[in-house]
């Protein structure tokens, strides 16, 4: 089963490693979305670039091409674009491509093109996944979370979504849940995601309308351990075992990850001993513990110790993850990239 049918996904070649490769209809899906497609206003010069790349995405343009075109924004975005379309022929797979836009190896990529990769390779890695909470969880990894405490359950719903609907209208479980965002903390139905509606998530996945209950102990917690677990592996060729932790009671603590800028810079702080403030500790959502089964994989020094983790959401009650911080913190012996030919 492939889920997120809108990552294009499905647009895609894999590699015997599993690993994704690009190919001419997954590019031609972006010459579809509405900042490249043709408007009415856009001059011939735009037209016939369109046309050119949609009948061969990977053919080559020349930034007088670009010149050509009269309206700045349309220039923008194709370059943009363009630099993205050479950005994934420079490198076999999507997963290469990823690992040099966090490493800081290719400049002019919007972050939006950082959160499609996220979100077709968190899709591949789900690939034949079948639980709901993995799933819903393994959004959090690529799309913006609104998160509400309820009656101590810390309940994450899309941001987008709830701005959609908060635009619209707030009808049903997910409008109960707008309410909540703004009103005193009070009892309310929510659509969260639960035996009474788990089956119908493969159904709606696209839709990113289930709100997931993060607290300590429940399922959308655990599912989102499975999942970073899982991104650990497919990117580094290690084994992790991830694990909430209530509190980090270690006089030998080395080493830890914020899976969010929120969360590193509260980590820095109690790492120093020092006191969160009553408000901004109530925005730590969770601390995990890392460990390596392999702990040859690891500096001498740190072989056999945790890593501690840990998100947190803004003060606008915003959590925006950040997976390539564990791609790129993890105090792992640098191994060579799996062969892809």
């Amino acid at each position: 089963m492939t889920v997120w049918h809108s990552s294009g996904h499905h647009l895609l070649a894999t590699d015997p490693q599993g690993r994704l490769r690009p190919t001419a209809e997954f590019l031609r899906a972006y010459l579809r979305r509405p900042e490249l497609a043709p408007v009415e206003e856009s001059c011939a010069a735009e037209r016939s670039l369109h046309a050119a790349l949609y009948r061969d995405p990977l053919q080559p343009v020349t930034p007088v091409t670009l010149l050509r075109l009269k309206d700045a924004d349309a220039r923008e975005n194709w370059s943009h674009f363009v630099t993205f379309r050479d950005l994934l022929q420079a490198h076999e797979t999507l997963e290469s491509a990823y690992r040099r836009l966090i490493g800081g190896g290719a400049s002019r990529v919007p972050p939006l093109f950082v959160e499609h990769l996220t979100h077709v390779i968190v899709a591949q890695l789900c690939a034949g996944q079948s639980d709901p909470y993995r799933l819903r969880a393994a959004e959090c990894l690529f799309r913006t979370q609104k998160v509400r405490v309820v009656e101590g359950r810390i309940l994450a719903a899309d941001e987008e979504i709830v701005a959609m609907h908060a635009k619209g209208g707030t009808a049903g479980g997910l409008g109960r849940f707008l309410e909540a965002m703004e009103a005193p903390l009070r009892p309310i139905g929510l659509d969260v995601l639960g035996p009474a509606n788990q089956d119908t998530y493969a159904a709606r996945a696209d839709r990113f309308e289930t709100v997931l209950d993060l607290s300590f102990g429940a399922p959308g917690l655990d599912g989102l351990c499975r999942v970073l677990e899982r991104w650990v592996r497919h990117f580094l060729d290690v084994e992790v075992s991830i694990q909430p932790t209530a509190k980090v009671r270690d006089e030998r603590w080395a080493w830890h990850v914020g899976l969010d800028a929120e969360a590193s810079a509260m980590l820095d702080a109690l790492y120093a001993g020092q006191e969160l403030p009553e408000a901004r500790h109530a925005r730590l959502l969770s601390l995990f513990r890392l460990e390596v089964r392999d702990p040859g994989r690891m500096p001498q020094s740190l072989a056999g110790r945790p890593i501690y983790m840990a998100m947190a959401m803004e003060p606008d009650g915003r959590m925006k993850l950040k997976p390539q911080n564990l791609l790129v913190n993890l105090p792992l012996n640098e191994m060579p990239e799996r062969s892809t030919r």
